[in-house]
């Protein structure tokens, strides 16, 4: 078979395979396909190389395998080395190592490669499955190069944790008709921005220009329990008088209230010497209620310092600390009008209190 190959199809047949092409979901098996139609239609193995984008000798190859076994030449020959490696027990084996990390089965570094991921099925499964095989593996389970989000265990134990977690619960949901709840809490604002992901072209990277020397400023802010209602004051130093001043904000925002409920974490600020006398001159108006250790997850303003960061600070251009709280102050004037206005909407004195253990 030295000379020009020439493929001649029956019309019917030539139609099967076009259905075949346009359903099937293997690139392959099109390309095979498309190899014998374009010989059928004339063409040489060097223009629909061209055509195709592939190689001369593999149209030469598919079209001679097609002349000497017919249709099924255009199969995969791989397709009876019997049973795939890659099923669902392998790709759950994958999950479960992708979840942990690479110091649990032995390796020194932290982090996984796919290389390390190779090993660790081979030793864990038997199975012998190659790099390209886990990085495909690992696009199917849908898992990306991410970052890990750092985090502080709270030393109590889960029962004590639990504990307070109903009791502050139990006091939010029994509440009086003239008293409030607030989550409280405080948030650093840096002029060096915070760098963060955002859409770029392939091969380029945006550019955050930083000031160099770093100023800081301080909020305090205190979300309603319900959600409807925000109340923040900002300082130049993060200390008692920062707190302090949120209490007087929240006592002339509520001059009725016969008491204000606080939910706020363990920070020293908040059961200072000047705090405690301030409580204790002011009859006990205000109520503390003191998260358990590192329990952010637990305190609902905290989402929206993150989304103070998203809309604000992350890689933000002002150049100044004043450009930049003006900023700062216009988002949360902005939010807090809002939550105000949706409340409008609700009925009063409906809450929906989000703690568990």
């Amino acid at each position: 078979m030295n000379g020009r190959i020439v493929i001649r199809i029956p019309r019917w047949v030539k139609r099967r395979l076009r259905r075949q092409m346009q359903k099937t979901r293997d690139a392959a098996f099109r390309t095979r396909v498309q190899v014998v139609l374009l010989y059928e239609a004339g063409l040489g193995a060097q223009r629909i190389a061209a055509h195709l984008g592939c190689v001369p000798a593999t149209a030469v190859r598919v079209a001679r395998r097609f002349l000497e076994q017919g249709e099924d030449g255009l199969l995969d020959g791989r397709r009876g080395n019997g049973e795939l490696k890659v099923d669902d027990d392998l790709r759950q084996a994958l999950a479960e190592l992708v979840a942990g990390s690479a110091q649990d089965h032995g390796w020194s570094r932290p982090t996984w490669t796919r290389e390390a991921l190779v090993a660790t099925l081979r030793q864990r499964t038997g199975v012998r499955v190659s790099v390209t095989t886990v990085a495909r593996m690992l696009r199917d389970l849908g898992a990306r190069w991410g970052m890990a989000r750092p985090t502080v265990v709270c030393p109590w134990s889960k029962g004590r944790k639990a504990r307070r977690l109903r009791a502050i619960k139990k006091i939010l949901t029994n509440l009086r008709s003239d008293e409030v709840a607030y989550f409280e809490d405080e948030v650093d604002i840096h002029l060096n921005p915070r760098i963060g992901r955002d859409w770029t072209l392939r091969g380029q990277q945006k550019v955050v220009v930083t000031p160099g020397q770093n100023r800081k400023r301080y909020l305090a802010g205190a979300l309603a329990v319900n959600g409807r209602d925000l109340v923040f004051v900002r300082s130049e130093r993060k200390n008692s008088d920062l707190f302090l001043a949120l209490l007087e904000k929240l006592s002339r925002h509520h001059p009725r209230a016969r008491r204000i409920h606080l939910v706020l974490d363990n920070y020293g600020i908040h059961s200072s010497h000047r705090v405690r006398a301030y409580l204790a001159k002011d009859g006990f108006r205000f109520r503390l209620l003191f998260l358990p250790p590192y329990s952010p997850e637990h305190n609902d303003i905290e989402r929206l310092w993150r989304e103070v960061h998203a809309n604000v600070t992350r890689n933000h251009r002002c150049t100044t600390i004043d450009e930049l709280m003006r900023r700062v102050t216009w988002y949360l004037r902005t939010h807090a009008a809002r939550l105000r206005r949706n409340s409008l909407t609700h009925k009063r004195g409906t809450r929906h209190v989000r703690l568990a253990a």
